[in-house]
């Protein structure tokens, strides 16, 4: 018997979700100073922890701006989609456990994971089930810079 197949845009389907299984994520991506500047400005969020490369120096003892948490977290999703669940995501229901144990930097290159750790039918849809995620990221070192619980509803094989 062969595999199932996934959807044509290369999202599995909540039948095809195995709890204990992990994702090693192949993309890869170095963040900037940009990507900092941009999504802090994006989100009117005028934390100088993130865009005030002086009060930082000055300031702070990191000694330079962090990565903006939300956009890393956003960033460790995103990663994620490719291999789990491009074109099967009917919508997320939430994210709890939400951590940023160690700081990321511009010039970091994360790296993520994504162990599925629960899934459940829906009660209320027959066509569709919630799948438990738990996202992690790491940088360059290997050092966890991120980590979420993430339910998603997922739609199944031929609904």
């Amino acid at each position: 018997m062969s595999a199932p197949q996934p959807h044509p845009r290369g999202g599995l389907y909540f039948e095809d979700f195995e709890i204990g299984r992990v994702f090693e994520h192949r993309l890869r991506r170095t963040v900037t100073q940009m990507d900092n500047m941009l999504f802090s400005n994006m989100t009117l969020n005028p934390q100088p922890l993130h865009i005030d490369a002086h009060f930082c120096a000055e300031e702070t003892e990191w000694g330079r701006p962090l990565l903006n948490s939300l956009f890393t977290l956003g960033l460790m999703i995103g990663i994620s989609v490719n291999d789990t669940t491009v074109g099967t995501t009917i919508g997320n229901l939430g994210m709890t456990d939400v951590r940023f144990p160690a700081p990321l930097f511009e010039g970091d290159t994360v790296h993520c994971t994504t162990e599925v750790v629960a899934r459940r039918e829906s009660r209320s849809r027959p066509d569709a089930g919630i799948v438990d995620f738990h996202h992690k990221t790491f940088n360059q070192n290997d050092v966890l810079v991120a980590e979420c619980r993430r339910q998603a509803f997922m739609r199944k094989r031929g609904g």
